[in-house]
């Protein structure tokens, strides 16, 4: 079981680099590759919440869940 982040999909749709998701966000452009190569153990609802403004989506469509 696992939570997949597929924040490149998202910014690849936005046509935004991960360094400028990284600073509107607000977190380390290490942070946001740890999210993005799916090693994060948590993330705060607070930076969800932030990055699905800036990308202007849904929590559902940068989180998936597998088997």
């Amino acid at each position: 079981m696992a939570i997949i982040v597929n924040v490149d999909v998202m910014l690849a749709k936005r046509k935004m680099s991960s360094q400028e998701l990284a600073q509107k966000v607000g977190i380390t452009p290490a942070n946001l590759s740890i999210l993005k190569t799916n090693k994060a153990k948590a993330i705060r609802f607070s930076t969800l919440d932030k990055i699905c403004e800036v990308l202007d989506c849904k929590p559902g469509d940068i989180l998936d869940y597998k088997k």
